[in-house]
């Protein structure tokens, strides 16, 4: 199909055969083995077993034909390339053209053809936009734009009404506007008149005055192209598109609007989207924080289920989350009070799996028996995974105390369970 890209329609445009020197006709023969130069024989030389310096008649070949269905039935890929051709030769939009230049097909088959599989299909979309830099007049066919094409009926507001007012004056028989941008910039030059006998300065003021005027007039067609590419023109339509956005997507259009005279209308909508997708984000992020906080509550509470005091402290916390308000939480001070006692692990889940030095660490700890089993699980992958393992791997690993991290660490390193790094 790449080859066959280059040749075009015409049959003229083939390579001859290298047999009998005539212009190839789809399908002809192509060998696979020689090369790098194609070797390509029309069918009457392959059947009669053309043989010339190294290509023999058994060689592998190719039989070369466009004669298929590529994106749709009843579309060959011989005219898929004739309508690209035709296109790039023609111009997007001019399908009566491409249809006179492709000849097997009608004007709306060609349209419909190539609307529904390069322009909506997500495969071909940036046909179009390479389509844009090669011919300016191309219209913007984005699904949240609003295009205005040739045969659009342009809105016709009767004249000095409310909404002939809103669309700046807008003349759609003239396609222009009653009043220009700096309507009056042309003011400053009709006094204006070089003679020979001007001195020097007040020539290069003249000059001056005129190069302001210039820029003037580039402002003005700059602020068109906005309306024009935007699909500004047609206000309603556009007021209509903008409604069908959530409230919150709305009111960020009014903000980011004066940002669309810096970007063209698929970057600008881009632009729009992905700060719409960030507020999502940051929300969503908000409530993953808050669920993983309360997590964190949960296991604190386990390691203090026998403390009263600590137990009622980081309950009054979670109520506090619950409601919205920020918690203040008061760390539990040992100082000027005996240590805790031992926890008890009667009837706590997991103690059954416990062997007598590993029940000691998890009292002397206060850790009850199902924390402590999935921690030393965590480290035992994580040692196997790495071939050994750090004190500052295992603190990563298990989010509690640190001290307590270091004494389950010790207790598995003198147990066998784990070797350092």
């Amino acid at each position: 199909m790449d080859r066959l890209a280059s040749f075009g329609n015409d049959p003229f445009d083939k390579p001859p055969c290298r047999g009998c020197s005539s212009y190839l006709v789809e399908p002809y023969i192509k060998c696979a083995e020689c090369g790098p130069s194609p070797f390509l024989l029309c069918l009457q030389c392959f059947t009669r077993g053309y043989e010339y310096k190294k290509h023999q008649s058994d060689h592998k070949y190719e039989i070369m034909t466009s004669d298929f269905p590529v994106l749709e039935s009843g579309w060959t890929a011989q005219e898929e390339m004739a309508l690209l051709e035709a296109v790039m030769d023609c111009g997007f939009g001019n399908w009566q053209d491409v249809a006179y230049q492709m000849r097997s097909k009608t004007k709306e088959e060609c349209e419909g053809h190539y609307m529904k599989n390069y322009i909506n299909n997500p495969l071909f979309s940036s046909t179009l936009l390479s389509l844009r830099h090669m011919d300016d007049h191309l219209s913007r066919t984005a699904d949240t734009a609003i295009p205005f094409k040739p045969t659009d009926d342009p809105p016709r507001p009767s004249f000095d009404s409310q909404l002939s007012r809103d669309m700046a004056g807008y003349m759609p028989a003239r396609a222009d506007f009653m009043e220009e941008f700096d309507n009056y910039a042309e003011w400053d030059l009709k006094d204006i008149d070089f003679v020979d006998d001007d001195s020097d300065i007040l020539h290069a003021l003249k000059v001056a005055v005129v190069d302001i005027y210039h820029s003037r007039l580039k402002e003005r067609q700059r602020r068109k192209k906005i309306i024009r590419d935007h699909g500004l023109i047609n206000l309603r339509k556009f007021q209509i598109l903008e409604r069908r956005y959530p409230k919150e997507v709305q009111d960020l259009y009014d903000v980011m609007r004066r940002f669309a005279r810096v970007v063209g209308p698929i970057e600008h909508d881009k632009f729009i989207e992905s700060h719409t997708c960030a507020k999502v984000y940051e929300r969503v992020k908000r409530t993953r924080e808050d669920e993983r906080r309360k997590r964190n509550m949960l296991c604190d509470v386990l390691q203090y289920i026998h403390d009263t005091r600590a137990c009622q402290q980081w309950l009054h916390k979670q109520a506090a989350i619950d409601a919205g308000i920020a918690p203040v939480v008061s760390t539990i001070s040992t100082s000027g009070r005996r240590s805790a006692p031992p926890l008890n692990l009667t009837g706590l889940p997991g103690t059954e799996k416990l062997n007598e030095r590993e029940k000691e660490l998890c009292q002397v700890v206060r850790l009850v028996p199902g924390a402590y089993l999935e921690y030393k699980q965590a480290l035992l992958n994580e040692c196997r995974r790495q071939g050994g393992l750090r004190l500052a791997q295992a603190r990563s690993l298990i989010k509690i105390d640190v001290n307590k991290t270091r004494k389950i660490y010790d207790f598995l390193i003198k147990e066998g369970y784990i070797n350092k790094a």
